[in-house]
């Protein structure tokens, strides 16, 4: 059978029983990443959709697409719902785009291509876990890092720019602030980590140094 080839629509309890299934293996792993969206969530979105699928191409006799349309509209919504943001990044967008991702899948096997939906599991997996490695080595290597760093005067502004040097840290400056004395510079940082971790333990022990986050 080709990869494209439908199943009969009529095994309504199979393709749902599928739907679940991909749903609860995308959603183990990002149950197993303690990622905002989870196991139940992943699969009622992709039973969810499968389901609808399945309605849409019994009761949309003239235009079965406009109910499936309206899945990837709804799906937005939710994949919106897990998106925040945080001091200096936001977070939840794979996982929002995940979601949209497994819709997806629940619409293939709703409408029949079980097979090319077993094939977008594989390569959804594939992509939350393997290039996970990936990720982390372009990380390692080149991070990019804002820092709120506060000294006590104004002439250890330079001071600062080479410490940056010293730890080989491209450096461009976000923001800054002034008031009673006490010097509050954004720096937004880019290099590789264990650089990152030998600038942080230099200014945890230099003494002019008032205070630092990232």
């Amino acid at each position: 059978m080709d990869i494209f080839d439908k199943l009969p629509v009529q095994n309504e309890l199979l393709l749902i029983i599928i739907s679940v299934i991909i749903g609860l293996i995308i959603g183990a792993e990002r149950e197993y990443r303690n990622k905002s969206a989870g196991l139940r969530t992943f699969i009622l979105v992709c039973f969810g959709s499968c389901l609808f699928t399945i309605l849409s191409i019994k009761i949309g006799v003239e235009n079965p697409d406009r109910l499936a349309a309206n899945i990837i509209t709804g799906i937005g919504f939710l994949g919106a719902g897990v998106i925040f943001k945080d001091d200096n990044k936001i977070g939840g967008i794979t996982t929002a785009t995940t979601i949209w991702a497994t819709a997806s899948l629940g619409m293939c096997v709703g409408s029949g291509y079980v097979y090319l939906a077993l094939l977008g599991t594989v390569l959804v997996m594939a992509i939350l876990s393997l290039l996970t490695y990936l990720q982390d080595y372009i990380d390692n290597h080149h991070k990019i890092r804002e820092y709120k760093i506060t000294t006590s005067s104004q002439s250890d502004f330079a001071y600062c720019e080479s410490i940056f040097k010293k730890h080989h840290l491209n450096f461009i400056i976000i923001r800054q602030q002034y008031g009673q004395g006490v010097l509050a510079t954004t720096w937004r940082l880019s290099g590789k980590n264990r650089h990152h971790l030998a600038l942080i333990q230099q200014l945890m022990d230099d003494e002019k140094i008032t205070s630092y986050q990232f």
